[in-house]
């Protein structure tokens, strides 16, 4: 056996070391950045010597001169965005990954890998309940989903009007319109145009009071153009206030009118997981296809999105590629046959290990806890003095408003001191929030999708806030 040499070995242990430092120490940390990017110049700014330096001082200065730097978004504290934590055994999985140096493009290039990969797909299929026999692939998140789902659909919209999309291009192709609500996430928008089919093609569709597609409405568009190729885009959980769609109402509708259903689940597609919540999905497996993240709720390593085809013939035709020096295998599952990259990451390693370190109870109880904090926090938030609760969460995700004390205080004053109140929130160090527009008003965002928040983290951050509230009516 050859040994690593001392400086490989003491590089890696000295990585080991601040890992586990700084997973022991998030608790105490502060969440937010508390360094400038003037700070973070003087600190990483370095001149690339001649020389180089050993791989221990490298690491080690690494890890010095990003303090201040980092959010504690591995941490229970952390609401904003929707960012999951990492499970242990995902974790450690990832560290193995980037030791094991796989491309998982092919059978060929790691056996393990593609082996894993088909693997995990089926699992995914099973605990999101959706039909077994969808293809699927594993990218680097739901941006990428989107893309590889929606190269699918322009494949099979297209080969109906007779045009060939690999060969012939877009240029003068049949135009494909996209049918969604005003509460599409922008990373929709970014694969339309990602795939040329241009964002003026994307019209918005009234929503009803529960913020979801109004199924009158896309049956009068649908019903008022026959011709044109069509993607209906419907939610699993908005960024907002995580509402669902109606997909009992809403499939049937598209697909009597030939349309592809694509479906955005980021995070909310988890709720299948969940028996208390797969109510709210109900219908959604009758969609063409549909994308989500694993690097939210289920706490893989980032970069992780899983994306599902009902039309596997439509989704291997937009992406497959050969040539003459790459070994496929007819036994095996060839990763680059359904998704865009060629080289990549094995990242089925991490979903390997932490959908086995869960099980399918721990992940329902993980959706389930993170809905339950969710909740808690809203709500305990929206009964304190100076606070309101705009949306009380469905699933994890919810809308806090902080009202300005002055008794002539109109909107744009609310939303001024929403912000306010927001960054000394992150001022404080004890939790991270971010903030949106909905429905006309500043609001903070709630978003809790970590298998770390424990209800101790969520007295923590309403006792913070009550604070910082009632330090401010006092000035």
């Amino acid at each position: 056996m050859t040994k690593l040499d001392a400086a490989s070995r003491n590089a890696l242990d000295t990585a080991y070391e601040h890992a586990i430092a700084y997973l022991e120490d998030l608790d105490q940390s502060p969440v937010a950045a508390t360094a400038s990017v003037y700070q973070l110049r003087q600190q990483l700014e370095k001149e690339l010597t001649h020389e180089g330096i050993s791989p221990q001082q490298a690491v080690a200065e690494l890890a010095r001169d990003v303090q201040g730097g980092l959010l504690g978004s591995a941490g229970g504290r952390f609401f904003g965005w929707v960012i999951g934590g990492v499970l242990p055994a995902s974790l450690a999985a990832d560290w193995l990954t980037s030791a094991w140096q796989q491309n998982a493009a092919l059978y060929a290039c790691s056996p393990a890998a593609a082996v894993v990969e088909e693997i995990v797909g089926e699992w995914l299929k099973d605990v999101l309940g959706l039909p077994t026999s969808a293809s699927f692939a594993l990218v680097t998140g739901c941006q990428m989903a989107h893309v590889t789902c929606l190269a699918a659909a322009r494949h099979s919209l297209l080969a109906r009007k007779g045009w060939d999309i690999e060969k012939q291009g877009l240029y003068r192709a049949p135009m494909i319109r996209f049918l969604t609500s005003s509460e599409r996430h922008g990373s929709f928008e970014r694969a339309v145009r990602l795939l040329g089919l241009g964002s003026d093609q994307i019209k918005l569709l009234a929503i009803d009071a529960d913020g979801t597609l109004s199924p009158e409405a896309l049956e009068d568009e649908l019903a008022g153009d026959h011709e044109s190729p069509s993607i209906v885009l419907l939610q699993a959980g908005d960024i907002n206030i995580g509402a669902y769609d109606n997909f009992e109402r809403l499939i049937p509708i598209a697909q009597k009118h030939g349309a592809w259903v694509h479906v955005d689940g980021a995070f909310g597609l988890w709720a299948g997981a969940s028996d208390r919540l797969r109510h709210l999905v109900k219908g959604l497996d009758k969609a063409n296809s549909w994308a989500t993240d694993g690097h939210k709720w289920l706490n893989i390593p980032f970069d992780c999105g899983f994306a599902f085809i009902t039309d596997s013939d439509a989704h291997r035709a937009s992406l497959s590629s050969r040539a003459s020096y790459i070994t496929h295998v007819s036994n095996a599952r060839d990763q680059m046959d359904w998704n865009p990259e060629w080289s990549r990451r094995a990242r089925a390693f991490s979903v390997y290990a932490g959908m086995r370190q869960l099980g399918r109870k721990g992940i329902a109880d993980l959706v389930d806890r993170c809905c339950d904090h969710a909740h808690s926090i809203v709500v305990r938030l929206g009964q304190l003095k100076g606070a309101e609760m705009l949306w009380e969460p469905t699933i994890n995700q919810g809308l806090v408003r902080f009202l300005d004390p002055r008794p002539d205080a109109v909107e744009v004053d609310h939303d001024r001191y929403t912000e306010e109140v927001i960054a000394k929130i992150l001022e404080s160090g004890e939790a991270f929030f971010g903030a949106t527009t909905w429905r006309g008003k500043r609001a903070m965002r709630v978003s809790v999708c970590n298998w770390r928040t424990s209800e101790s983290d969520v007295q923590r951050v309403v006792q913070t806030v009550e604070s910082i509230l009632a330090r401010r009516m006092d000035q």
